[in-house]
């Protein structure tokens, strides 16, 4: 009987020993304070924003409702410009405030907003810019907020993909009116579901937290059409234990990074990311681009993993300006668009994460190298 081969996936879970985690259950049970800012909740908000270096930290049930919120603190209206190579979450999170999104090409060394491309496509409708560092990768910050200031509109960064992530020696948390994250399982750090809003100040933290809470400020009293993205107990207590193992899990992904970039660096045709030594990553994902000098296209080089059980991701593919809501506006036609075009095509994200072993990682190896 031939034995069943173990299925690899481009991310999964680093999970802490159970054992650890049901004295914080115990906990919850003795409190009978299950959510609404108790006190495993207010302790993860302190403690991630020690952790990121950042002023004011408001915790979310997850990342979505927390982009919905960052642009409904900062008012934002009429148009924003974003990328297309995001997860969809960035784009629907402007559709859902009524807001118009303009996409506009990425830098092909780091898969992020090109700088270059934002001034042509601002108009007197745009407001901010919505950014992600895509992959981990921070952006120009820089340049991006040097154009922010010069046209007066706000700057919300997407840091789904940049939990902890440094540039520089500084928290690329920092940056901008806001920074939002997620801390979905799949990511290097998660509270099963999850997210934050990083803010500049505690007037803005206070605004963000009325409308994760309804738009409720006291018993009687109701600020604003807030929403409900708090987070619970339950998943603020696995925080805290995360950030307890979240050294030891970037540990594994690193060496599982290094390998990567040991074996791959000179197959013909593939692409592997370049290593930025200003930059101190948190190693989320491992993407690389499968050119036309390899021996076959990325979706046979895809197909070929899947039979073989090893999971990889097109990831982002299809571009979110080609998704039936979006592909319509002037801004998404892939004519504007053409390295994001051409990188949605090549691209392909191989495992990586704290539970992928060398024999599992050598799998996936021998077949990118035949």
């Amino acid at each position: 009987m031939n034995t069943p081969i173990k299925p690899i996936y481009v991310t999964q879970p680093h999970l802490p020993p159970l054992e650890e985690f049901v004295p914080y259950l115990e906990q919850i049970w003795a409190n009978k304070w299950l959510t609404n800012a108790g006190p495993f909740h207010n302790e993860l908000e302190v403690a991630i924003a020690r952790h990121l270096d950042v002023p004011h930290l408001s915790l979310f049930t997850n990342g979505t409702i927390a982009l919905v919120v960052a642009l409904q603190a900062l008012r934002i209206s009429g148009e924003v410009i974003t990328t297309p190579f995001t997860f969809v979450a960035t784009t629907h999170s402007l559709l859902w405030n009524g807001i118009k999104p303009v996409f506009v090409d990425i830098d092909p060394a780091t898969f992020n907003l090109d700088p270059n491309k934002i001034e042509a496509a601002i108009t007197p409708q745009t407001t901010a810019i919505m950014p992600v560092h895509c992959y981990g990768n921070p952006c120009d910050m820089a340049r991006i907020e040097a154009i922010a200031d010069r046209y007066g509109l706000k700057v919300i960064y997407d840091a789904a993909h940049a939990f902890g992530v440094r540039y520089r020696g500084d928290s690329i948390a920092r940056h901008g009116d806001l920074t939002v994250l997620s801390f979905h399982a799949t990511k290097t750090y998660n509270t099963f579901e999850g997210g934050a809003i990083v803010s500049p100040d505690p007037k803005t933290k206070q605004r963000i937290d009325y409308l994760k809470n309804f738009g409720i400020a006291d018993e009687v009293t109701v600020v604003g059409p807030g929403i409900n993205g708090k987070m619970n107990e339950v998943q603020s207590a696995f925080g805290l234990l995360q950030l307890k193992h979240l050294p030891e899990g970037l540990a594994r992904r690193r060496e599982v990074d290094r390998r990567y970039r040991q074996a791959l660096w000179s197959v013909p045709g593939l692409e592997i990311p370049v290593a930025n030594p200003e930059v101190e990553g948190n190693y989320s994902y491992f993407p690389v681009r499968v050119g036309s000098g390899f021996r076959m296209s990325r979706d046979a080089l895809y197909e070929r993993m899947r039979s073989a059980g090893v999971f990889a991701r097109r990831y982002f593919y299809p571009l979110v300006s080609q998704m039936p809501m979006y592909r319509g506006l002037p801004s998404a036609a892939p004519e504007h668009l053409p390295m994001a075009s051409q990188i949605t095509q090549e691209v392909l994200c191989l495992p990586i994460h704290a539970e992928l072993g060398e024999a599992e990682q050598e799998r996936v190896i021998t077949i990118i190298k035949g």
